[in-house]
């Protein structure tokens, strides 16, 4: 029980299915004809994707102009262990006075673990989830999960989000994709540095909760897409990652989506998204105060969305800089 809540848990804040109809990163215009009004990420400022002048993964500056802050934009989904130049990135650890990181390391608190538990007893059902789908439905959703080896009986739900979750990470474990590299890595070598290490935790046990409220339509919404992820592969992931890894932003960009549509209709959801935004936003600016310079890594697409870390930024005041500027 303990692993699947927190599963579930996970793969609703950290996790978000990509576009799989894309064929190729980069291939599909990177802010939508329509952008959805719900999602926060949806348009991205054109002015910052830039193709990196140096080797490796692209780099934006923040700076008031005595101090800086070196920004490490990261995909929210890669390979593990993925291989990428981490020369810029040691370079700028020597000497940084911290590295903020990304929430990563999310806790349920004591006084909310019964209600997280008794909201995932709620979720549970003795019945296969495929069996409340009509015939068309049933067989789409059951060749899904049996080309991930997965029985009927691991999707025990009778809620279509809850279901779509699980069968999401079911997907990224068998493919050996993940929501926590590179920033483990970058996470390690900063210890190694003995440089302080700045990085938020949430409770987010009530995020159980929203799975139930969430209305059927929506959660039926989300499993079609992560169905749809299934059925496309990994391809547009591993594709994007090397391009991030090549400093390519727009290519990176093609598979980078940190709150799709299902996900923002998670009620709750843009409430916790503006939270971690402000938060690494506070982080940036109190690094700014400080002599020297700092490295701050923050997941693509909110660095560079209207409304995102980036925008925020310039909007306080600060010079920012895109990766192919000097």
């Amino acid at each position: 029980m303990r692993h699947r809540l927190a599963s579930l848990l996970l793969a609703l804040v950290l996790a978000a299915p990509a576009a799989a109809q894309a064929p190729t990163p980069g291939s599909v215009p990177i802010t939508p004809a329509r952008p959805d009004p719900r999602d926060p990420d949806a348009v991205i400022l054109e002015e910052l994707v830039v193709t990196a002048r140096d080797r490796g993964p692209a780099w934006w500056t923040v700076s008031n102009g005595t101090s800086t802050v070196w920004v490490l934009g990261v995909p929210t989904l890669a390979p593990k262990h993925m291989q990428w130049d981490r020369a810029a990135f040691e370079r700028r650890l020597a000497g940084a006075s911290a590295v903020i990181l990304p929430y990563q390391d999310v806790r349920v608190r004591f006084a909310t673990s019964l209600g997280a538990a008794w909201n995932y007893l709620r979720l549970r059902s003795s019945m296969p989830f495929e069996a409340t789908l009509d015939p068309a439905a049933r067989a789409r959703f059951a060749a899904a999960r049996a080309r991930l080896g997965q029985p009927a009986r691991r999707y025990g739900t009778r809620n279509p989000l809850a279901a779509g979750l699980l069968l999401l990470t079911d997907y990224r474990d068998r493919n050996g994709l993940t929501n926590t590299d590179p920033i483990k890595l970058i996470k390690i070598l900063t210890r190694q540095a003995r440089v302080p290490i700045r990085q938020e935790s949430y409770d987010i046990a009530p995020q159980l909760g929203a799975i139930i409220r969430t209305p059927a339509a929506d959660g039926r919404a989300c499993l079609d897409e992560v169905i749809a992820q299934v059925e496309a592969g990994p391809g547009v992931t591993l594709q994007a990652a090397k391009a991030w890894a090549d400093g390519d932003v727009r290519g990176a960009l093609g598979n980078e989506r940190t709150y799709e549509r299902c996900i923002a209709l998670v009620p709750g959801a843009a409430a916790f998204d503006e939270r971690t935004k402000a938060d690494e936003v506070a982080e940036i600016e109190a690094a700014l105060k400080a002599p020297g310079h700092a490295i701050a890594v923050v997941r693509l697409r909110p660095l560079l969305s209207q409304g995102g870390v980036l925008d925020r930024l310039r909007t306080a005041g600060f010079t920012v800089k895109t990766p192919g500027e000097d």
